[in-house]
């Protein structure tokens, strides 16, 4: 019998479906970022990534299971730390960016009503009704809608290319869980000794 966590694909592709009709729906992607990461502090572990991220499972089920990928070995440098904590930091610096363009329009910028794709293509997304919320609020789902397409995009070319599974090899998520696991590991057993 499979277990809950095992479904949590649809959750990312309804995720995804959602924000090309309601750009609001982008907001609900702050839990794909809080959720590994309260999950890596107070559990100590990776379980988000090894359980519960829907879109690994995603991508295992179009890879493996509707065979979508070339099931063929990752090139190594995906998994070197160098490249990894060098995605991650790029990766938080569009966060960053998006934010600080966020505060902008709360600060009185005009609302810019496009989804950046791989933080270059600017595809219009003006049709939408955003009057429910402030602007600021519309800026933030706009911005992290992009993020995620952006992510969901390279893990889709990934798995592809490659396995089903390589884009957690470099995902930032993850390497920010492992870099808290990490941290609480040498932690404690500093504190063991």
């Amino acid at each position: 019998m499979k277990k809950w966590y095992e479904y949590l694909w649809i959750v990312s592709i309804t995720y995804l479906i959602l924000g090309i009709f309601n750009i609001l729906f982008g907001l609900i992607g702050i839990i794909c970022f809080i959720t590994p990461l309260f999950i890596a502090i107070f559990q100590h572990d990776k379980a988000y990534c090894n359980k519960y991220c829907g879109r690994s499972r995603l991508f295992d089920i179009l890879g493996s299971k509707y065979k979508l990928s070339r099931n063929v070995k990752p090139p190594k440098f995906l998994s070197y730390p160098w490249f990894r904590y060098a995605f991650l930091i790029f990766f938080m610096s569009m966060f960053t960016i998006m934010i600080l363009g966020s505060i902008k329009v709360f600060k009185g910028a005009p609302l810019n009503q496009v989804v950046t794709l791989l933080w270059t293509f600017k595809l219009p997304w003006d049709w939408m009704n955003v009057s429910l919320v402030h602007p600021g609020v519309a800026q933030f789902s706009y911005g992290l809608y992009s993020v995620m397409l952006t992510s969901s995009l390279l893990g889709f070319v990934t798995m592809y290319l490659y396995r089903p599974r390589s884009w957690c090899s470099y995902c930032p998520m993850g390497t920010m869980t492992q870099g808290i696991c990490k941290i609480k590991e040498s932690i404690e057993s500093k504190n063991a000794a």
